[in-house]
């Protein structure tokens, strides 16, 4: 009599198979969802005698699920515009921290907590490399990622400064210009330093840079800081001083800031000055200068290379860490653990966690999310052919069932 386990196999494993089915189907819509396939096998056999040129008749007892391999090709990156939203283009795995236990994802619908930890939607701590002082340390262990918006971007002190402008040359003598421009002391205080501009004859300025009495703790008229002259020749090109005006120093700052110094830059290069002396009004085209006040964290980007890059109301950039991505030796061997979540087992290796773009990882697109890869017209058809086994092996349990009802009859 034929066995009813044979069929009964294959019914346990079309079942396991609309299983593995009904799941790619149910994450049609889940974040960078992987979709899995079940490949079956036969089991083992029976032998029942060998054929008359020696060859063994055997008989088998059914089939099982082998495998259930996971498809890790790229899901379709598609744009949100959320900022903490990020999709991974290429191999690798965002690297996460569930309580104490680490964890390995490729969805990037990432949140900010109330502590300003980025983490993932199971709320996993997502890691990688903090910035310190706007400066990220890859030497160092990975860590969680911190976005608050209570982060400072620290001031700078002006340290050198240039005005790009005209000094009319039909000017007379006694003909004064002035103009202002703003430096920044070492607290990231603002301070408007006027230059003042005066004719001493043809190709001859005197110039007298002030800061307002109050801003140096005085009183009455702006104070002196430095004064000097400038000389143009006939093609109203400066030739004295020959050099960039150095050491410019403003002490003695009432808010208590730190001695503020810095270098007026006369010359774009060695050669090329800043300052020309033509028949045109007198008039400032640029000013530039590398001070800037204190600012707070206004907005954020993340860029190809995991960088976290802070926008910052005193319109500074900086990083503010790395997020780093993980890569296996065998992503067959990651164990699902739902929630979006694989951890690493003996079969697929370590975890190699680095820089994405460096490693064969791949690389991350900011404001972006990775769809799931699932095909629904390739689930159909795998849907068809499970239905269809299933069937044929219920048919062979019917079939099994008569046969023996009509050997039962034959004794009655």
């Amino acid at each position: 009599m034929p066995s009813f386990s044979t069929s009964l196999s294959g019914l346990e494993a079309d079942s396991q198979d609309l299983s593995v089915i009904s799941n790619n189907l149910a994450n049609l819509n889940t974040v960078a969802y992987k979709g899995g396939t079940a490949t079956f096998q036969d089991l083992f056999y029976q032998q029942i005698g060998s054929s008359g040129d020696g060859n063994p008749i055997q008989v088998g007892v059914g089939t099982t699920i082998g495998t259930v391999a996971g498809n890790y090709t790229q899901g379709t990156v598609q744009s949100t515009g959320v900022p903490t939203d990020v999709a991974v283009e290429g191999n690798g795995f965002f690297v996460g921290s569930n309580n104490g236990e680490q964890v390995y994802l490729r969805a990037g619908n990432f949140t900010v907590g109330p502590t300003g930890i980025l983490q993932a939607a199971d709320g996993s701590q997502i890691l990688g490399f903090p910035a310190v002082n706007g400066a990220i340390n890859t030497n160092q262990t990975p860590g969680p990622l911190t976005i608050s918006t209570g982060t400072i971007s620290p001031p700078k002190s002006t340290a050198n400064a240039q005005l790009s402008m005209n000094l009319n040359s039909g000017a007379t003598v006694g003909t004064v210009f002035s103009t202002p421009l703003t430096v920044y002391d070492s607290l990231g205080a603002a301070h408007i330093l006027t230059y003042t501009f005066t004719n001493t004859g043809p190709g001859a300025w005197s110039y007298n840079i002030t800061i307002p009495a109050a801003d140096v703790g005085a009183a009455g008229a702006p104070v002196s800081i430095k004064a000097g002259t400038l000389t143009f020749n006939g093609a109203g090109q400066l030739t004295a001083p020959a050099g960039n005006v150095t050491g410019i120093n403003i002490a003695g700052l009432a808010d208590g800031a730190n001695t503020l110094t810095y270098n007026w830059n006369l010359y774009s290069s060695p050669t090329t000055p800043v300052l020309t002396q033509v028949a045109a009004p007198s008039a400032v085209s640029t000013t530039q200068q590398d001070g800037f006040s204190a600012g707070s964290l206004s907005s954020y980007t993340i860029n190809s290379d995991g960088t976290i890059e802070g926008t910052f109301s005193n319109g500074q950039t900086q990083p503010l860490g790395q997020i780093l991505l993980a890569s296996f030796a065998n992503e067959q061997g990651l164990v699902r653990n739902g929630s979006n979540e694989f951890i690493a087992s003996l079969s697929s290796g370590a975890a190699n966690i680095g820089i994405p773009g460096t490693g064969g990882r791949g690389t991350l697109s900011g404001g972006a999310l990775e769809q799931s890869n699932v095909d629904i017209a390739t689930e159909f058809a795998a849907l068809i052919v499970a239905q269809s086994g299933y069937q044929a092996n219920a048919k062979v349990v019917t079939t099994l069932d008569t046969i023996t009802q009509d050997t039962i009859n034959l004794i009655q």
